[in-house]
Formats: structure tokens, C-alpha cells, sequence
């Protein structure tokens, strides 16, 4: 029986092979798999990105408010501790109050901010630092 049975699974285990070597039916599955981690990356990073954008530019608008309110506003902003406050109020991006610096300066009213920033893209660990300063007559 073994005599038999031998020739005939030798000749479907080739044909089989031979007809798996011409399929292409998982190529785009696996075309998918190799191409998904690296969309995924590109898709991730410019989220990123445009959300380091839109935080640097509420920290420049809450800089130049700042500025603005300590020059002109002495009752809300007389002290620097209430135009660091007015700051990370008026930001709309939730800073807290001691990334802001108010000092005098020769040009006026000078608020600087320093904001690190983590980024939340996997596998990457980038923080950079995002500034901005603006000085108010």
C-alpha cells in the first residue's frame, strides 16, 4: 500500500508547489504588512507636527497678549505673577503659568515663554523645546 500511494503524493506535493509558486493571492496582504508600519509612522508624524505648530502659535498669541495687557491693562496685569496668569489664561492651550517670564526691558514689556514639548509618536522620543517673546511699549 505504501508502494502505491508513494508515486501519487510525490506528484501532488510538486503540482502543489508549483501551482503556490504562481499564486499571487496573499501579495497584497502581504504588500499591506510591509507598507501599513511605515503610512502609519508618516500619518502619525505630521499630527505631530501640526500640533507642534498650532501649540507655538498659541504660545506666540498668549506672548503678545501678555505683552500687550502689561503695557496697557494695570489693574489685570501690574504684577507679573497676574501677567503670567492673563498668559496661560488667554493661550487656549492649557500652559501653565510658569513657563511664562515677565521682565522690563528697554523696548517695554517683555514676556518670553519656554514650552518642552513630548511628542507621541511611537518608537520616537523627540521633546523639543518651543520659545517665544514679545516685547510691548
Amino acid at each position: 500500500m505504501s508502494r502505491a500511494g508513494t508515486p501519487a503524493m510525490v506528484g501532488f506535493s510538486l503540482s502543489t508547489a508549483r501551482q503556490f509558486a504562481r499564486a499571487s493571492d496573499g501579495a497584497t496582504a502581504l504588500e499591506f504588512a510591509i507598507v501599513a508600519p511605515v503610512l502609519l509612522m508618516l500619518l502619525l508624524g505630521i499630527m505631530e507636527a501640526g500640533r507642534a505648530l498650532w501649540t507655538q502659535n498659541a504660545l506666540n498669541f498668549a506672548v503678545e497678549q501678555a505683552a500687550r495687557c502689561a503695557a496697557i491693562d494695570q489693574n489685570n496685569c501690574g504684577l507679573p505673577a497676574q501677567v503670567q496668569s492673563f498668559a496661560a489664561n488667554v493661550s487656549g492651550a492649557d500652559f501653565t503659568s510658569s513657563i511664562f517670564t515677565v521682565t522690563a526691558a528697554a523696548c517695554g514689556n517683555l514676556v518670553s515663554a519656554s514650552y518642552p514639548m513630548q511628542l507621541n509618536i511611537p518608537y520616537v522620543s523627540a521633546a523639543p523645546t518651543l520659545t517665544a517673546q514679545s516685547c510691548y511699549p
